[in-house]
């Protein structure tokens, strides 16, 4: 196995994703620092994953073309370009150009690891390695808010994002020597196809965005469009071996339902990304910098299950994993919003431990089930779509949030974490679908 090539990937997974939990934790400082309210500042988390879904696909579809190694390491040079821009930035127009930047960098790391990681590590030991992939994005993506307000505690929001220039160019300068290169599809690259498929989720995303800011009518509009641009696509691709939208893949229900609990349990953590802080600060009166080190205990036990994850998974059904630890994270979600505002610490700690211990039971089975059940040469598409369904659940998760607190100023903490309970539920059913016979026969 590759020692330098896998250093490299989970290096550049690791800074891309901390990034966005950096960012969600950061926001009621940032907010501050530009003078606008928390409301409007979100806008800088809805831009990077505008950025992020609109080029994932496109860029999967490059990487099968061009090869995942040119696409994995020209993401972190643009990565690398956004957080200096980020880091420097004054306003808030400033801010999203670079979150912007920051988010195409991210689409291309988060595009091609799947299909890097999957020509690093032999067949039987795959899941070995997707495991270990989805124990760097979790931990990334939960340690973020400890790790904002530490930095925080000593330096401004502006550190958050310089502070990601070293290890991105570290990543990139490994992978020039140590990452491997990949058998390349022989078709051409459609630009218009890729155009439109970026325009389908721009739209999306920026519709779901504007319910909470822009108004129905926005929105409907946005999401209308996306609709019609789909289905353009799907036509022009319609009868094509590998379409850039990997429709093909969706034939598949084991790929399909864990596309969809993928999607249910990433709209969860979005959730309580972006809510969690608040519901520390404003409903149990901890501050900015004690908020970041309360939530540690998810990290710790997703970092635990991701250790035991995937061997269970090789005796254990995904459906079953998947399903289990999403309804543990609801229950974790249930017991936090009810739990009394006196509460001590170490009851916090523990009803975050086992949201932690639900989500790693989903995560790596989940991960190593849809990469699995898609060809080895549609590892590129079948990697985008993975990207993509956690990063349109973070979205939806931190639209959601923006939504509840403009709609109900005062319940909207609680409204929010209700909503995440919901899904949470909604997500171990679809898990739970791939236990159906006739749909494993399918597969």
């Amino acid at each position: 196995m590759n020692i330098g090539a896998l250093v490299s990937v989970l290096l550049g997974v690791s800074v891309v994703t901390l990034d966005i939990s950096l960012t969600s934790t950061a926001i009621p400082a940032i907010a501050i620092g530009l003078n606008e309210p928390a409301a409007k500042t979100i806008w800088i988390i809805n831009i990077y994953y505008l950025a992020v879904i609109a080029a994932l696909l496109p860029l999967a579809a490059m990487g099968e073309i061009f090869g995942h190694r040119r696409i994995f390491l020209g993401g972190l040079g643009v990565f690398s370009l956004g957080a200096l821009l980020s880091g420097g930035a004054d306003t808030l127009p400033g801010l999203m150009l670079g979150r912007a930047l920051l988010g195409i960098g991210s689409a291309a790391v988060s595009a091609t690891t799947p299909a890097l990681i999957r020509s690093i590590y032999p067949a039987e030991k795959l899941g070995r390695g997707l495991g270990l992939y989805a124990m760097i994005v979790g931990i990334a993506l939960t340690v973020g808010p400890s790790a904002a307000s530490t930095i925080l505690a000593f330096a401004a929001w502006h550190w958050l994002y310089w502070m990601s220039v070293l290890p991105a160019c570290l990543a990139l300068i490994t992978g020039l020597g140590a990452l491997p290169h990949t058998d390349k599809l022989v078709r051409p690259f459609d630009p218009l196809s890729a155009f439109m498929c970026a325009a389908v989720f721009a739209s999306l995303l920026f519709g779901i965005a504007s319910i909470a800011h822009l108004g129905w009518q926005i929105a409907a509009l946005a999401l209308l469009v996306s609709v019609a641009l789909a289905y353009a696509l799907s036509r022009r691709e319609s009868g094509r071996p590998a379409p850039i939208l990997a429709i093909d893949l969706f034939k598949l229900p084991v790929f399909a339902l864990s596309s969809l609990t993928s999607v249910c349990a990433f709209t969860v953590q979005g959730v309580v990304l972006v809510v969690l802080p608040f519901f520390l600060m404003l409903k149990l009166s901890y501050t900015q910098v004690q908020a970041g080190w309360m939530i540690a205990p998810w990290p710790a036990a997703l970092a635990l299950m991701t250790l035991f994850a995937p061997r269970l998974a090789e005796r254990i059904a995904p459906g079953i994993l998947g399903a289990l630890g999403l309804v543990l994270l609801s229950v974790g979600l249930i017991l936090l919003e009810c739990m009394d505002p006196s509460a001590a610490a170490w009851q916090v700690g523990w009803r975050l431990l086992l949201c932690g211990v639900g989500f790693g039971l989903f995560q790596s089975p989940n991960m190593v089930a849809l990469m699995t059940s898609a060809p080895l040469e549609r590892s590129g598409g079948a990697g985008g779509i993975l990207a993509t369904s956690r990063l349109l659940g973070q979205s939806l998760g931190a639209a959601a949030v923006a939504f509840c607190l403009s709609t109900w100023p005062t319940q909207g903490v609680s409204a929010s974490i209700w909503f995440g309970v919901l899904v949470g539920l909604l997500g171990a059913g679809a898990s739970a679908l791939r236990l159906w016979p006739a749909l494993r026969q399918a597969h």
